[in-house]
């Protein structure tokens, strides 16, 4: 056998080694990770039985701190399960609030998927830019956000009327739904406090059932819950400014 043929064999013994050691590493580093999280989960179940049913646990970038997600909640453990927080982890490095942007992956809206003809549609300009509100006719912040809205340039407003705040919630929702415009008997009362007139008998209402079927479906929570183009969500009458910056990023990235 020459030289060169051993040189051959010998680095492909290395090679078959290395490639060994990373499927060895990889096994044994899962299954730390699954005892890491069962030791996470049984610790939390007994130390705190009040605590909500635990969907995920998973690594975080820091060593020995564990993800512990409830639903879009989540918290962080230590791998003995000995220490729980509550609270944001921030990458100092690039100022970026990792746990927003886990969140916003949690809470992300395939917007594409929306059912866009149980909404009204409200037109500014040219409507080119598109946003989806989920909204209550009793919501005080959703009157807010209304007014912010009507500031918006070239932009479609899709909202789903989301009554989840009463019983009177559901009857303007009704009245405001089968009227001529909806659009305009919905900016008439959110706006301007003119009451809609009284719904027509007959009046197809079952639309208000199925935009509470897919709020739950999103955990929309409460009134207004703002959805964006790239399905980011942001809950809450956010500024008018702050909802143009996120539309026009938004805008960029779908």
């Amino acid at each position: 056998m020459t030289e060169r043929s051993n040189l051959r064999r010998g680095a492909l013994c290395l090679a078959q080694a290395a490639a060994l050691a990373t499927v060895l590493a990889t096994a044994l580093g899962a299954g730390s990770v699954r005892a890491d999280e069962a030791v996470i989960r049984k610790v939390l179940a007994e130390r705190l039985p009040n605590f909500p049913k635990i969907d995920e646990v998973s690594k975080t970038a820091i060593p020995g701190i564990f993800e512990v997600r409830v639903g879009s909640d989540l918290f962080y453990a230590d791998e003995a399960g000995n220490h729980l927080i509550q609270g944001a982890i921030i990458d100092t490095r690039t100022r970026t609030d990792l746990t927003q942007a886990r969140i916003d992956k949690l809470t992300a809206v395939d917007f594409a998927a929306l059912p866009l003809k149980d909404a009204m549609l409200i037109k500014q300009g040219t409507g080119v830019r598109k946003l989806v509100v989920f909204a209550d006719p009793n919501c005080g912040y959703c009157k807010r956000i209304e007014r912010d809205l009507l500031t918006l340039k070239d932009v479609s407003i899709y909202t789903f009327l989301y009554p989840i705040l009463g019983p009177d919630s559901g009857v303007k929702s009704k009245d405001i739904w089968c009227a001529k415009d909806p659009g305009k008997a919905w900016r008439n009362w959110m706006v301007d406090g003119l009451m809609p007139a009284k719904a027509v008998a007959g009046c197809d209402t079952t639309v208000l059932e199925r935009n509470v079927a897919l709020g739950q479906k999103y955990k929309v929570q409460g009134t207004p819950a703002v959805v964006f183009e790239d399905g980011t969500r942001a809950p809450g009458a956010i500024p008018a400014a702050q909802i143009e910056q996120r539309i026009s990023a938004a805008t960029k990235r779908s």
